[in-house]
């Protein structure tokens, strides 16, 4: 996930919005608490805004097959549950600017060909603008939002053959797909980015649930809120031509 921090804006009020999103790191259980702890103790908010992860709408008490990351954003919407704070829960899937995605995507402005292990399986990637937009409202009026679950993905769940399609029409010149063996991909493309571990395993737990097609989902989370569609890849490409050009 894209780098984030925690927050409390003052509405100008004696309430305020608490939006909570810590990064991906080994200590998001206990900052993600901390901070639903300081907003019980203020006592007055109009919405505590967690930003959590889709994955986490398939868990349970005894998954297992998920990242330490995942784990902990479970945790965290269970804690959030309890807590009795004016929450809602905002639940993206795999963000475009993921370094899973832009490992992948490296490689175009290298060979033209996306490198990535998800064989056939589809995802829906959003924009981290896209969220951003979607927790902007919310905190703008809580009141409707309170309560809720949003789930945040790009326009259509396609494969990535499929999505080099979109970036050859984007860029005007031909890009393929590359499909790797998981573990070659995590090897060769992952590991030399010198990742912390705890965000090197949640990555690559990624990667392998993208194989696996546990990411072929579409939601309307981002229309539903904002009242505008997502934007897709080919939007992505547009605005970061630098990211896929030689």
């Amino acid at each position: 996930m894209i780098p984030r921090a925690a927050y409390i804006s003052d509405q100008g009020s004696d309430l305020a919005d608490d939006y909570s999103a810590p990064a991906v790191s080994a200590q998001y259980l206990e900052a993600a608490v901390t901070a639903a702890a300081v907003a019980r103790a203020y006592g007055r908010l109009e919405a505590f805004v967690n930003m959590s992860q889709l994955t986490v709408s398939e868990m349970d008490l005894t998954s297992s097959s998920e990242s330490v990351q995942h784990r902990q954003q479970w945790l965290v919407e269970q804690v959030l549950a309890w807590s009795g704070l004016p929450v809602v829960q905002i639940r993206p899937t795999v963000f475009l600017e993921n370094p899973l995605l832009r490992v992948g995507f490296s490689s175009i402005a290298r060979n033209g060909s996306i490198r990535l292990p998800f064989g056939r399986a589809k995802t829906s990637p959003v924009a981290a603008g896209d969220v951003a937009a979607v927790v902007e409202e919310i905190l703008a009026d809580p009141a409707p939002h309170t309560g809720r679950i949003y789930e945040l993905t790009g326009p259509r769940s396609e494969d990535i053959a499929a999505m080099a399609a979109e970036v050859s029409a984007a860029l005007g010149r031909p890009v393929g797909y590359t499909d790797v063996p998981l573990q070659e991909w995590i090897d060769d493309d992952l590991r030399p980015l010198g990742l912390p571990d705890h965000v090197f395993q949640h990555t690559a737990t990624m990667a392998r649930l993208h194989a696996e097609n546990r990411c072929d989902r579409k939601a309307e989370g981002v229309e539903q809120v904002t009242g505008r569609p997502p934007s897709g890849v080919a939007d992505y490409v547009r605005k970061n031509p630098s990211l896929f050009t030689p």
